[in-house]
Formats: structure tokens, C-alpha cells, sequence
């Protein structure tokens, strides 16, 4: 907790390796001072076949998840800072977005919790 989960299109690939995304994003959580470092996750599923708006077009999308607790200017920031931080990464893709979910602790479990 908290999940970043980077869906996009295959192409964007040729610019920067998963690996390299998957830790630009990172970064960009740690920095954002909302989490502690230890228990980021980000993944990237790159997708071959896709359509944007009814045709094929680059896209990039974080979904997140997050604990419940965080103010809506904070996670309006942490939106704002990663779709930033993707913008310079990728500023021939015209489709960047981010959203933002929030976890309920009280249905949160864990194996840790166990």
C-alpha cells in the first residue's frame, strides 16, 4: 500500500525501459512525503492492443490506490505530480491521466494482518 498501476500502450516502451518508468513513478511517491518508502508499489501493464477515442492512439494511465486518510489536496498533488513527471518523460503522448482510489482501513487486510 499505496498502488500505483501504470497501464499503457506498448510503444511508449521504445522510450524507457519498464524498469525506468516503474521507478520515475516511485520516486514520485516518496517525494510526494504521503507514504512510507518501503511500502510503494508500482506496476506497468503494457497493452498491444488498445484503443484511444476509436482509434489507436498512445496513452499512458496511472490508477492508484491508496489508504484512506489523505486530504483532496494531497492526492489532487500526487495526481498532479505524476502526470507532470510523465509529461516530461513522454511529451509526444497526447493521452496521460491519473486517478486516484482510496482504501477503507476497516476492509483492509493484509498477509501481515493474519
Amino acid at each position: 500500500m499505496p498502488h500505483f498501476i501504470v497501464d499503457c500502450a506498448v510503444e511508449i516502451l521504445e522510450c524507457h525501459a519498464e524498469e525506468y518508468i516503474a521507478e520515475q513513478i516511485y520516486l514520485v511517491a516518496v517525494a510526494s512525503d504521503l507514504f512510507d518508502s518501503g511500502d510503494i508499489k508500482v506496476r506497468v501493464n503494457p497493452y498491444s492492443k488498445y484503443i484511444v477515442g476509436g482509434k489507436r492512439e498512445l496513452f499512458i494511465h496511472v490508477f492508484s490506490s491508496i489508504m484512506q486518510g489523505r486530504t483532496i489536496e494531497q492526492r489532487a498533488q500526487l495526481s498532479h505530480s505524476v502526470v507532470e513527471k510523465l509529461v516530461a518523460l513522454f511529451p509526444h503522448v497526447p493521452n496521460i491521466a491519473m486517478n486516484i482510489s482510496e482504501f477503507e482501513k476497516a476492509t483492509y487486510c493484509n498477509r501481515g494482518m493474519l
